[in-house]
């Protein structure tokens, strides 16, 4: 009430009028309380949008805060799944490893106890070849033992490459030859000159053979 008391005083003052008119200052009383009215209500309507502002501040801080906790928290889960996931790797690399070098080993004993026994025939034979005057009973024994190392090699996985009567394939098969031919479609194999072995879809050494063509 004071400040619009002064407010109309400073404006007759200011204007050079009387100040005691009752109803003219009952008229600018009343103009001076309507602005000011209007000012605090729009004052008032401003504190109110700026608390409303500082009401949705503080959501949407809390709604942030809320999310980055969500998010350290998953990642903190993923970290924790990235390291399981590691070891797990790193066990089953070692029991690889483990498993081969065993397979290594162990499968080249087997080995070498196949090869064993025919080294032992080859022992008796050459002990009794000094017995043996008949030539027919020597190449009988010469083929047994054959006939036995390729057997037991064959145990073991090793596989003869088929050629003679095949068609060329330079995946098992080494041209060393070529010969004009009409007997034999192209690319047909003729001759074997080396014999290849493979042991399952290893090809250790490839067939040297001859190869028609036109």
């Amino acid at each position: 009430m004071r400040g619009i008391m002064k407010s109309i005083f400073e404006n007759k003052i200011k204007n050079g009028k009387p100040l005691n008119n009752s109803d003219e200052t009952q008229g600018e009383e009343n103009t001076i309380m309507a602005d000011e009215t209007n000012n605090i209500e729009n004052n008032e309507q401003v504190i109110e949008e700026q608390e409303n502002q500082a009401e949705n501040n503080v959501e949407e801080t809390a709604s942030n805060n809320a999310e980055i906790e969500k998010l350290v928290a998953e990642k903190e889960q993923l970290n924790n799944q990235y390291i399981r996931l590691a070891a797990d790797f790193e066990n089953f690399r070692k029991r690889q490893a483990q498993e081969r070098e065993a397979l290594l080993k162990y499968g080249a004993q087997e080995c070498m106890k196949k090869l064993i026994e025919v080294v032992d025939n080859f022992d008796r034979a050459m002990q009794s070849v000094e017995k043996i005057d008949n030539v027919e009973q020597m190449k009988e024994t010469f083929f047994v033992l054959n006939k036995q190392l390729i057997e037991n090699l064959t145990k073991l996985g090793l596989e003869q490459i088929q050629s003679v009567g095949e068609k060329f394939d330079p995946n098992l098969h080494e041209a060393v030859m070529q010969t004009q031919t009409e007997e034999y479609p192209e690319e047909t194999i003729i001759a074997e000159l080396q014999k290849g072995y493979k042991m399952g879809d290893k090809v250790l050494r490839p067939s040297m053979v001859n190869v028609a063509v036109k």
